[in-house]
């Protein structure tokens, strides 16, 4: 068996039917030419037939372990009618907003602990002879990050490749090179590797407290958020409701590139500052004038270079993003200070630091969830924003090229809304995931793209030599229309 980390435990303890610790991702297929009106039928069915299931597809989760602590261990059997599904959209409502509502409603139930903790589904019905295919895994298995590598590991790099070996049917859990260790070596060296990490978990703690304390007397001005501080004066936060509602926006990549180059910013700089003004204005449409930044909890991956491990390795960390204003280029100067020290904060301390903070701040705010406080208290932040980076060329499932990559997160029991970034194939895509509470999403995706455009006059590029690809906004409908390491 293996144990969990404080951390993968952590998402048990938290999850509730509010508060569903899955995250998820929907992929939008083209049928290749020459295939079928059948072929996701066809593809759902082949899918069934790969039974060799692989750790960690296998692993169910047992709370009352002989280590004493919750732990994984192998199923005696995964029968995959319970983990794969075919669904077909209803004829007539074959558009997006009917694809995401029926994402919605897959995102909203637990997953059952008495099985391994993951679903795929395969949608058919789709405009253009298109299908969808929805993965959904628990995140005590994975972080993001790892789920979009265990992903991208399934498919292929050409069309002419017709192999198809679901993600299940690989092995991604790092194994032992085989050699054994006398067992006072293993001994000593796991006492000696956790002596270290508490040592520079103890430091690393010493010097955040100490920068967020000179920061909340003012002694410094390094804009680092500080917990606990966000306006609570939005509907982005309170007691998280059990219905879900999903929308996108996407934005071709050259012209986020174009922005970077003429600002000399970031992806996440430029990304961030159109989340902001969209974040604005549709708190302005709510009648809501904020005379602080909106602040953000940012997920920071702490994994060191080429670690390939399950489970999740990543931190929150809190991201000011920039003072109220209507220039769109002021606000960017505004959101890349923040991160540039917030990055600075991160890199003074190591990463065990970090995910004890994340830790000991989220047991604070999951109390505030437990006890329904999330409408009366000072939220931790107002919403969160995560960065996955995916794969820069298109893959292809069974020769069917991949379209679209639409990340589906979780929310905490104090959130209404969750925005994760997603690049692939030159796309840059933001997910939406927000309860039934908070109206008028689609809105907010909308008011992405148009702070893309916002930002290109902001930074001089002209409407005549933008990249001419617009952005495309998606959503379900809800009455209306509806870094790349994942670190600032």
């Amino acid at each position: 068996m293996t144990r969990l980390s404080l951390l993968d435990l952590a998402f048990f303890i938290a999850e509730s039917e509010a508060s569903p610790k899955h995250v998820a991702g929907l992929h939008i297929h083209q049928i290749p030419k020459g295939g079928k009106a059948g072929f996701a039928r066809q593809l759902y069915e082949e899918f069934l037939t790969h039974t060799d299931v692989q750790p960690p597809f296998d692993q169910v989760i047992h709370f009352v372990s002989p280590a004493l602590m919750p732990s994984w261990g192998a199923a005696e059997s995964v029968d995959l009618k319970q983990h794969v599904f075919f669904h077909r959209l209803e004829r007539g409502t074959n558009d997006r907003a009917a694809l995401y509502a029926l994402a919605a409603r897959l995102h909203e139930p637990v997953l059952d602990r008495s099985r391994p903790l993951w679903e795929v589904h395969v949608i058919a019905g789709l405009w253009d002879r298109q299908f969808a295919v929805y993965y959904k895994m628990h995140h005590a298995v994975a972080d993001g990050i790892t789920m979009t590598r265990w992903g991208v590991e399934s498919l292929r790099t050409t069309p002419g490749d017709p192999t198809v070996t679901p993600v299940w049917t690989l092995a991604h859990t790092r194994r032992g090179d085989g050699r054994s260790k006398r067992l006072d070596q293993a001994i000593a060296g796991t006492v000696w590797k956790q002596l270290t990490a508490n040592s520079k978990r103890a430091v690393g703690i010493g010097r955040l407290t100490a920068m967020l304390a000179l920061e909340a007397v003012r002694l410094t001005k390094n804009a680092i958020a500080l917990p606990f501080m966000a306006s609570g004066d939005t509907p982005f936060t309170g007691n998280a409701t059990p219905g879900r509602q999903f929308a996108t926006a996407a934005v071709p990549m050259a012209r986020i590139d174009a922005i970077r180059k003429q600002s000399r910013a970031t992806l996440n700089h430029v990304a961030l500052t159109c989340l902001d003004g969209a974040m604005h204005r549709y708190l302005a449409d709510e009648g809501i004038a904020l005379d602080r930044p909106i602040t953000i909890q940012m997920p920071v991956n702490l994994r060191r270079e080429g670690e390939k491990g399950g489970g999740n390795k990543i931190g929150i960390i809190l991201v000011d993003l920039s003072p109220p204003t209507d220039d769109a280029y002021v606000r960017l100067r505004n959101v890349g200070y923040s991160l540039r020290n917030v990055r600075s904060m991160i890199d003074a301390v190591a990463p065990e630091a970090v995910e004890t903070y994340t830790i000991l701040t989220g047991l604070l705010g999951q109390i505030a969830g437990m006890l329904k406080l999330a409408d009366v208290v000072t939220p931790m932040g107002n919403t969160l924003v995560s960065n996955v980076p995916g794969p820069a060329e298109r893959l292809y499932l069974k020769g069917a090229p991949l379209l679209e990559m639409h990340p589906v997160s979780t929310l905490p029991a104090t959130h209404l809304l969750n925005i994760t970034l997603f690049s692939y194939a030159g796309t840059l895509h933001f997910g939406l995931i927000a309860t039934d509470a908070l109206p008028h999403l689609g809105r907010l995706a909308a008011y992405v793209e148009e702070e893309v455009a916002a930002l290109e006059e902001a930074v001089g590029i002209a409407a005549s030599t933008a990249p001419d690809r617009p952005a495309r906004t998606r959503s379900r409908p809800a009455g209306q229309r509806a870094a790349q390491r994942g670190q600032p």
